[in-house]
């Protein structure tokens, strides 16, 4: 039996603010880091206003499991700026604007050497 084939993944994050895209690959850089069994992460944040994080995985199970928790961890660096910048109690105002809406995502999934 051969072995299985390799998975990639690119996922590109668009952020209207490039101090946004900044905290969010210096969030997940540690993250990149780490030594995951069956998968591996790079973060590219060399555009201001993008972020993309490639992902390499042996097997589909895999590259999903890579995919669902890059994901989450987006959204929860996202919301997390969000709600730091939300108004506080007691009327005082938010320390920062608010926060753009990424304005777009893409991902692409492909076996490794496939179109």
């Amino acid at each position: 039996m051969s072995p299985e084939p390799s998975w990639t993944a690119t996922i590109s994050i668009r952020l209207e603010e490039p101090e946004v895209a900044d905290w969010l690959a210096r969030a997940l850089a540690p993250e990149a880091a780490r030594e995951v069994p069956r998968a591996t992460a790079s973060i590219d944040h060399s555009v201001p206003n993008i972020v993309r994080i490639s992902l390499e995985a042996r097997g589909t199970g895999a590259a999903r499991a890579a995919l669902n928790t890059y994901l989450g961890w987006v959204h929860l660096t996202l919301e997390t700026v969000r709600a730091a910048r939300a108004p506080r109690a007691g009327g005082r105002p938010p320390t920062l604007p608010p926060l753009a809406r990424p304005s777009g995502t893409c991902a692409r999934i492909r076996p490794r050497g496939g179109a």
